[in-house]
């Protein structure tokens, strides 16, 4: 058995099995709490409430020019909120994840949680049109419905959902605890980046985090879609497997009718006309006599070679042309 590093590269025998996490009554209450906590947040921008004058508070501050050591540092981090390049690192891990396990899953569930983030943050995203700080036109407004896209945040909502995504498809329950404190710290350091760097409001990071927090917990809803997605692209790959093999022949049921030939002579050629080489079908009733086939006639006669005969020599008999023995006579 192989214990080293390299044992990891090779592919598991079967899929492992993985059972989904469920909507346990635990998860529900998070996701209605969690939902509750969204609303409240668009409830109180809408109405421009002391969380719009906090936000204005926070940007008037410019922590960027507070702490400017760590600009350049934060300037990089931000990448992890990204969502090309995150994607593009999970999507290969999950990916060789697939591979390895003879599954789809990893790589469907990463699909349909980017799909869900896109759909969800961009509908709030274009319906509300925020304006950020940078291009904030009155001081303690709400800058909505202004052409902006800036609330909730889609870097803190991609945060969540990408390295979220890792903890989620764990298959130990260690490894879960883990991934999920680990995504906890990037997607609370990455909303706090924008922030400091003064490109989204503090409201706008809240709400992302939420946002993000609804799809992770909201996933194990979609799993039987992807479970049917999973069998149906498997079903197609099987389907252009099977155009390029060739049709196997059906072999005759017993009992059904085969064409049986008899055996022919050796050397001689049979004419088609000939009733005794008719095929025959088994089973099927025939009301002609079956003819055999003739077989070869041997000479009665011995064959003669220069030799002579090749019989051996008789004592009764008397040879051609010579005398006949003397017998003895009786009585004498």
């Amino acid at each position: 058995m192989r214990t080293d590093i390299f044992a990891r590269l090779d592919r598991e025998p079967e899929p492992p099995k993985i059972e989904p996490p469920r909507m346990s009554r635990h998860r529900i209450a998070l996701f209605g709490g969690t939902l509750a906590f969204y609303l409240a947040i668009v409830i109180a921008v809408l109405v421009s409430s002391w969380l719009v004058a906090l936000d204005w508070k926070v940007m008037l501050f410019r922590p960027y020019q507070q702490w400017p050591g760590i600009h350049a540092f934060l300037d990089y981090y931000i990448v992890l909120g990204q969502r090309g390049p995150t994607a593009t690192m999970v999507a290969c891990w999950l990916g060789w994840r697939s591979w390895r396990q003879h599954t789809l899953r990893p790589l469907l569930t990463l699909g349909a949680a980017l799909l869900l983030l896109n759909v969800t943050v961009g509908a709030v995203k274009i319906g509300l049109g925020r304006l950020g700080p940078h291009y904030a036109t009155q001081i303690g407004s709400a800058e909505l419905f202004a052409g902006g896209d800036i609330f909730p945040s889609g870097h803190t909502a991609n945060a969540v959902v990408t390295w979220g995504i890792l903890a989620y498809l764990a298959t130990t329950p260690r490894a879960r605890r883990y991934l999920s404190a680990m995504s906890a710290i990037v997607s609370l350091g990455v909303g706090l980046t924008t922030v400091y760097l003064g490109t989204h409001w503090l409201s706008d990071v809240l709400l992302g985090w939420a946002a993000g927090l609804l799809i992770m917990l909201g996933l194990p809803w979609v799993e039987p879609l992807i479970t049917r997605a999973e069998a149906w692209i498997f079903a197609q790959r099987d389907n252009l497997r099977g155009l390029g093999r060739p049709v196997p022949s059906v072999p005759v049921a017993a009992g059904g009718p085969r064409t049986v030939l008899p055996p022919q002579p050796d050397g001689g050629d049979v004419p088609a006309q000939n009733p005794a080489l008719e095929p025959v079908t088994a089973g099927a009733t025939s009301t002609r006599p079956r003819a055999h086939a003739p077989h070869p006639m041997r000479s009665e006669r011995t064959p003669v070679t220069p030799a002579g005969s090749r019989r051996p020599p008789h004592a009764d008999r008397t040879p051609r042309g010579g005398t006949a023995p003397a017998r003895p006579v009786a009585g004498g």
